[in-house]
């Protein structure tokens, strides 16, 4: 498995993947807690604030992945 992270350039592409991923989570996880809470079933609505949690969590992780790819690539953050 640790192997995965050998490559930098790799890394660095899971970390932007990583990164956009929760943001769209965060997005529709706000769209669908906030926004179309009245439309939504109540199951929906609590995936929707799971979604709230989980998207930052994933832009973090990304972005710890993406300082770590760049400093091995001797790249400015």
């Amino acid at each position: 498995m640790f192997d995965l992270f050998d490559n930098a350039q790799r890394t660095q592409a899971y970390g932007n993947t990583l990164m956009i991923t929760g943001l769209l989570l965060l997005l529709l996880g706000v769209c669908g807690g906030y926004v179309f809470h009245l439309r939504l079933p109540l199951l929906l609505q609590v995936l929707a604030h799971l979604q709230v949690i989980v998207g930052p969590t994933l832009i973090k992780i990304g972005y710890v992945m993406r300082i770590n790819a760049r400093q091995r690539l001797h790249l400015a953050y």
